[in-house]
């Protein structure tokens, strides 16, 4: 069998504080995924630190790859192509990544395909569709070929609502999927504010984990926090990056920040804070368990009526999107596509309104390589390979 027919693809990404590699065959059955986490690196800063972060992919980047190969049972002359991520994120993370990624496709004479880290998030929950149709026997093309999709990609650096639509060629065969922007965060992306709002509580990195766990134990609805409506007029037609004002969805998490600092201080959990602070400062592997005793109700009831009030605007946001633009599924990835609470929410309201909603797994939610090489399969397939100038590209965008 040769190696294009085989459809490995050695997938690599670098675009944060995730150094990762895996090989999928075909763009949707996962031979091996390994993932190298900064976590225990960028936890005392409450936040990735790009010169660290950098750095580090440097010393895993190698180990990782020989790993995911290992883990296939693969060898690198069985490679149909190799992937990288091209953007967003940051730029030295990524150069990192792409400098490997070049290097191995030029050695090995394989064609180099450059994906777009949004789209890989996508990916991850279509990898996933195709995986169980073709587990249950259902036909590929059909499992493959939805209609108008919503996709939410929501992370500790993203939030975008995509409309999306998978492109057939010539021959009406599936190809590649397209993308139109009708969603964005005007200033922090959802899961920077779960990070800064667990930094200020005096909880652990990465925040959404934190928050997640200990949100159970306390009242949503013992702190009202609202989200005023964004004008459109601010973020003017023709500015780079804008919306169109008449379809355009806006998000905008810096205000529930700023409200959840005034609480501390209106109510003077300075103190409590950092007392909790440094007891998880003093433990080797600090958990959400381990803050539990050290929350009292009042910060409890804070943590939870801020997860409800974020969960909910992306709830009314995404399902306001959809409704108006004809949706027949929703998708929702990344990282804060982890998060229980959301997904709960979620799929009540979707039931609701009879609309198919999916999630990725859990170990697909955050930065991973499957989803790079899967959703460098279509692209492979077209000839969509990259130029040998290929470089970072950190302010990337999907779509149009």
């Amino acid at each position: 069998m040769s190696s294009i027919s085989a459809g490995l693809i050695l997938g690599v990404e670098s675009s944060c504080d995730e150094t990762a590699a895996a090989v999928v065959r075909r763009g949707s059955e996962i031979l091996s995924n390994v993932v190298a986490s900064q976590i225990r690196i960028h936890s005392p800063y409450g936040g990735v630190v790009p010169e660290l972060a950098s750095r580090e992919h440097l010393r895993n980047i190698l180990p990782v790859v020989r790993a995911a190969l290992a883990e296939a049972g693969t060898a690198y002359e069985e490679l149909a192509a190799i992937a990288v991520t091209e953007g967003p994120g940051l730029a030295g993370a990524l150069l990192v990544g792409i400098s490997f990624a070049k290097a191995l496709a030029f050695a090995l004479g394989k064609p180099l395909v450059a994906v777009n880290h949004l789209e890989g998030h996508i990916h991850a929950v279509l990898l996933e569709e195709v995986k169980r149709a073709a587990d249950d026997g259902e036909e590929l093309r059909g499992a493959t070929e939805p209609g108008p999709t919503l996709a939410l990609v929501v992370s500790g650096g993203h939030t975008h609502l995509y409309h999306a639509r998978l492109r057939t060629d010539k021959n009406g065969e599936p190809g590649v999927w397209t993308y139109r922007n009708v969603g964005r965060t005007v200033d922090d992306a959802a899961g920077e504010a779960f990070d800064k709002v667990a930094k200020l509580l005096g909880l652990g990195y990465p925040g959404g984990p934190w928050i997640d766990a200990l949100a159970p134990y306390g009242n949503p609805e013992a702190v009202p926090f609202s989200f005023s409506q964004i004008k459109a007029k601010v973020h003017r037609r023709g500015e780079a990056g804008a919306l169109d004002p008449a379809e355009g969805t806006y998000f905008s998490f810096s205000g529930i920040k700023t409200a959840m600092l005034r609480y501390t201080k209106v109510y003077e959990m300075g103190a409590s804070i950092e007392a909790r602070r440094a007891v998880l400062a003093g433990l080797a592997d600090a958990k959400p368990a381990d803050a539990l005793p050290f929350c009292d109700q009042r910060t409890l009831d804070l943590i939870a009526s801020f997860q409800r009030s974020v969960v909910d605007d992306l709830r009314r946001k995404t399902f306001r999107a959809a409704e108006k633009l004809h949706a027949e599924r929703i998708i929702v990835s990344g990282g804060v596509a982890a998060n229980r609470e959301l997904r709960v929410r979620f799929t009540a309201e979707a039931g609701e309104r009879d609309l198919p909603i999916a999630f990725p797994s859990m170990a697909l939610s955050t930065d991973n390589a499957a989803m790079i090489a899967a959703a460098a399969w279509p692209k492979f397939l077209a000839g969509e390979f990259a130029a040998e100038g290929l470089t970072a590209e950190p302010g990337l965008r999907l779509g149009r």
